[in-house]
């Protein structure tokens, strides 16, 4: 099968031509043709199966015709996080470039002001976080009664992030009439609740089983003796793999940031990414990573899912993840699309119970490698690294490893900075 046989339109596939697609993957295969006959979709899918796309190729279908009216959207996406609205937001510019459609996107750390004067305008598709969503409706600046498809994207992280009770009072301003596609990686009793309150007759689509794995990536685990050798276990890793580009992920922003700063001390070509940091950097941070100017990106869970950078080689688990549903995301972010991926994770004996979780989620256990470390000398010559400075080198000073005793997770969605999108209930 390829994209000609689900019935779009010409000028949608000279979009997914120009971006060298031609045989769609299972979600879209199974999901677009029920779209585009009208019908509510609930779908399964494990992270990195297209499922974006499968959604928003045939909404540029259903809108392709007609015309928005001011503050009145025709359509609208909600995302859990800014950077997954952001990519959603792509996916429409991308494959609607040649079909005459407006979109806004309405997300915490931007001007809402910028935001006011799109919606006046008329907008086609509003990709929102359910926060930014609900503000800008309290203050008259939106109505939602002419909205014809509703997405919610990413419904499990929604929940993760007690956004439900906001979705819920955003459904309850909606048409009655329209159509609704819910999408998620699992399927929880909350979830299933609120599709049965607001869905109607919906198409089951399962691609994989929930939360499993892709089989395109490779699983690796290092156990090492305590927080202490994590660090060296980590240089080592970076030096003996061909990276072309990875996340690394801890548990802790504060972890982000400790990490960011000592492998940029190593030379390396690093950033950090995470909740508390404002939107503007954020967005310009990821946007160098896909680029390749930054080579390693160390990040907490903001980035686990969603996110898509084409032909990520690694993902390194520096923390072993507090909940199992985690680590099948983080390493969901490579081996995408059909490519090949290599996931490494370090772990201690006080991650064990940790561990068991995500052998029993997966479904197997993680093969555990036994690795040499490598010399400070050897990690000085790595292939990763920045350009040599012009300046004389200046001998560095030791570095002290990062050490401290396992502490509980800090929820990278709990801790709302200043610009956050911050649930209805806690404002």
């Amino acid at each position: 099968m390829n994209f000609r046989d689900l019935g779009l339109s010409e000028e949608t596939l000279k979009a997914i031509d120009e971006k060298g697609y031609t045989e769609p993957t299972p979600i879209q295969a199974q999901a677009i043709p029920q779209i585009l006959m009208t019908k509510d979709i609930i779908g399964l899918a494990q992270t990195g199966t297209g499922k974006t796309a499968s959604f928003t190729l045939p909404m540029i279908e259903i809108l392709a015709h007609g015309r928005a009216r001011m503050r009145m959207p025709r359509s609208l996406v909600l995302a859990p996080t800014r950077e997954l609205a952001a990519q959603v937001a792509e996916n429409f510019e991308m494959y609607g470039k040649y079909h005459n459609l407006s979109m806004a996107l309405l997300v915490g750390g931007s001007s809402m002001q910028e935001q006011i004067k799109k919606l006046e305008k008329g907008v086609d598709v509003l990709v929102a976080t359910p926060g930014r969503l609900l503000d800008l409706f309290d203050r008259g600046q939106i109505l939602l009664s002419d909205i014809k498809v509703l997405v919610i994207d990413e419904a499990d992280r929604m929940l993760d992030m007690g956004f439900i009770p906001d979705i819920e009072t955003i459904m309850k301003k909606l048409p009655a009439m329209r159509q609704t596609l819910l999408f998620s990686a699992t399927m929880p009793d909350e979830i299933k609740r609120l599709s049965q309150q607001f869905l109607s007759n919906p198409k089951h689509i399962s691609v994989a089983p929930p939360a499993s794995p892709a089989d395109t990536v490779t699983q690796n685990l290092v156990m090492v003796k305590d927080w202490k050798d994590k660090e060296k276990t980590l240089l080592s890793l970076l030096k003996q793999e061909k990276i072309k580009n990875a996340f690394i992920f801890c548990n802790r922003k504060k972890d982000v940031d400790e990490l960011a700063r000592l492998l940029k001390k190593k030379r390396f070509s690093v950033a950090g990414l995470h909740g508390d940091m404002a939107q503007k950097i954020r967005t310009e941070t990821l946007d160098k990573f896909k680029a390749d100017e930054i080579t390693l990106l160390v990040c907490s869970d903001v980035v686990a899912r969603g996110i898509d950078v084409k032909d990520m080689s690694h993902v390194f688990n520096y923390d072993v993840p507090m909940h199992a549903d985690d680590y099948v995301h983080r390493i969901g972010r490579t081996g995408r699309a059909g490519s090949t991926g290599i996931a490494w994770m370090l772990g201690t004996r006080k991650d064990d119970k940790y561990l068991d979780a995500i052998y029993e989620k997966i479904g197997q256990k993680i093969p555990v490698q036994t690795l040499t470390q490598t010399s400070e000398k050897q990690i000085s010559e790595k292939q990763i690294s920045e350009p040599p400075q012009k300046k004389s080198p200046v001998k560095p000073k030791p570095q002290k490893s990062i050490s401290r005793p396992p502490v509980e997770k800090e929820d990278d969605s709990a801790g709302f900075g200043e610009d956050e999108d911050i649930p209805a209930f806690l404002r």
